[in-house]
């Protein structure tokens, strides 16, 4: 029996084994607060790549100290973080993976910055947040030239892919949600211009065959949030800019007001399946899909054409191995080396 889930696709020029995705996700553990990955970082995403993940997202990667949402965070402001990436993404490789990195800036979600940016002054909900200033326009064509930056080194360091972070609240979604972007210059008036602009910058970067990812909050949770009509035309604007596939979340950006996030296996698909159709670009779905049968089916069913794996990932660096297992009946899978432990 074919399992789609266990597939090849080739994403524009990136060939990838199968259609599991490591979701990035923040490990708070850089302890020298200097933005370069280290020991747990490199044996965080090795093993993943040993357990049979066709592509691992590196967690959100920041463009500017400040960007970070904390002090402990991945960044890659300097050329000095090169070779600590490169080391990740080598050893990745060795053991048939692919990988990319998030580039992020936090904006008013940074905690540990005495004062945050962001598109205008509208502090972020809790205790942990301080009240951002609203950059200036030149202020705003300096962070679009940061981003640039960061994909230049990300590049340099060997990455497969690079994904842009326009959900859960950080900057890029900031400018793109009428709740956060109350500007009355250019990128007020469009919301999706900083986004498109900073695609834009960032293309220009990569080599033409890489893909560029960007991941996206499909709707709001908040009282007044944007729902799946915008978060399309955004996507539209960025396909337009260059976007070569889409990872759909939801939320972020506040506490959730009448509208709750479904909080279930497959909550977010559905999404996802509106996006694809959409723009007819491939999609990675995610959220509470660990069951290997409904990630199966998530592919077969043609909802998205990825499915991103997070917690679930977290629990079990061999998610991809134990799925194969699950769902082939097969060995083929399991590193050689592990073989005699089934």
């Amino acid at each position: 029996m074919s399992h789609k889930l266990f597939s090849s696709y080739d994403l524009k020029g990136l060939h990838l084994k199968n259609r599991i995705v490591m979701a990035p996700m923040c490990q708070y553990s850089v302890t020298a607060k200097d933005g370069k990955p280290n020991e747990w970082h490199y044996v965080h995403y090795l093993s993943r790549a040993i357990g049979g993940t066709g592509l691992i997202i590196m967690e959100m990667t920041d463009i500017d100290p400040d960007g970070r949402i904390t002090d402990f965070d991945l960044g890659l402001w300097s050329d000095e973080h090169i070779p600590a990436f490169a080391k990740i993404i080598d050893g990745v490789h060795a053991h048939n993976g692919k990988i990319g990195i998030q580039i992020a800036h936090a904006g008013r979600k940074t905690e540990d910055v005495p004062v945050p940016i962001a598109p205008s002054a509208i502090k972020f909900p809790g205790a942990l947040y301080k009240m951002p200033r609203a950059l200036t326009t030149v202020e705003v064509q300096d962070v679009v030239r940061k981003f640039a930056d960061a994909a230049r080194r990300a590049v340099k360091a060997g990455v497969d892919t690079i994904e842009l972070h326009g959900a859960h609240g950080y900057l890029i979604h900031q400018f793109q949600s009428p709740l956060t972007n109350k500007r009355d210059d250019v990128y007020g008036q469009d919301l999706a211009r900083f986004g498109v602009e900073v695609i834009q910058a960032v293309k220009k970067e990569m080599p033409a065959d890489m893909p560029l990812i960007f991941r996206i909050s499909a709707v709001e949770y908040v009282d007044g949030g944007y729902d799946i009509e915008h978060a399309i035309e955004l996507s539209k604007a960025y396909q337009a800019a260059g976007v070569d596939a889409f990872h759909v979340s939801t939320g972020g950006e506040g506490p959730a007001g009448k509208r709750k996030p479904g909080n279930y296996p497959g909550y977010q698909v559905p999404f996802a399946y509106q996006i694809r159709e959409a723009v007819n670009l491939p999609v990675i779905a995610v959220g509470m899909l660990e069951d290997p049968s409904l990630t199966e089916s998530v592919i077969s069913r043609q909802e998205a054409d990825f499915v991103a794996i997070g917690r679930g990932m977290l629990r079990d660096p061999y998610w991809a191995t134990h799925a194969a297992i699950t769902l082939l009946k097969e060995l083929n899978n399991i590193p050689k080396q592990y073989r005699d432990a089934y």
